[in-house]
């Protein structure tokens, strides 16, 4: 088990990062909101999970210990593979996921890319006794310094990772950027969500 990876940044390509680790590049996929805070060439830790499959290894990279942990219980659930539960991580903290599922918020659940309501039910039941209770309050999203790309850049590659085709998502990134730019918001996390609600409410 890789329980970390520590190192400096070689590379962020869509989805995931290269951590340069005794001088072998770690590929690690990882969410937007993680990607973001990453520079090329400084230093970076991930806490990780390796998931092995029969003709696969793959490493998953997450900001801290809770989101780690958070991915883990997401695997528990029947039908929920490791792209899904980062799909979740991507679109909400770990926190709103354990508020969504302490209200029993099914809509919210629907916000995830393969996610439909049937499904959203059948998670809530799952981890109602797993996630636990919040922890505190969900902060406010706050801008932050420009990440490896630009955030349109990333939002694409976010939406694409998620299942999108590439013109959905050009769309989709056309559509937010004036409200981006007049509240001048960069966290790829927040946008994300509203590319979600935007591309939901489009398909409807």
């Amino acid at each position: 088990m890789i329980a970390f990876v520590q190192g400096p940044v070689a590379a962020v390509t869509a989805g995931a990062a290269v951590i340069e680790v005794g001088g072998v590049g770690m590929l690690v996929k990882c969410t937007p909101r993680t990607l973001a805070a990453l520079r090329v060439g400084q230093p970076a830790r991930l806490t990780t999970a390796l998931i092995v499959k029969e003709d696969s290894l793959t490493l998953y990279g997450f900001a801290d210990e809770d989101e780690r942990a958070t991915f883990d219980v997401l695997l528990t659930a029947s039908g929920v593979a490791a792209t899904m539960a980062l799909g979740m991580l991507a679109v909400f903290t770990p926190d709103e996921l354990r508020r969504a599922v302490a209200q029993g918020d099914a809509k919210a659940l629907t916000a995830v890319p393969r996610i439909g309501p049937k499904l959203a039910q059948k998670l809530l039941l799952e981890y109602k006794d797993k996630l636990g209770a919040p922890h505190g309050s969900v902060p406010a999203q706050q801008p932050v310094a420009s990440g490896p790309a630009p955030w349109d850049e990333q939002l694409h590659a976010a939406l694409t990772g998620l299942g999108y085709a590439p013109r959905e998502a050009e769309e989709a990134v056309r559509t937010l950027a004036p409200e981006a730019e007049a509240q001048a918001i960069t966290d790829v996390g927040a946008l994300l969500k509203l590319a979600l609600r935007s591309l939901a409410r489009t398909t409807r």
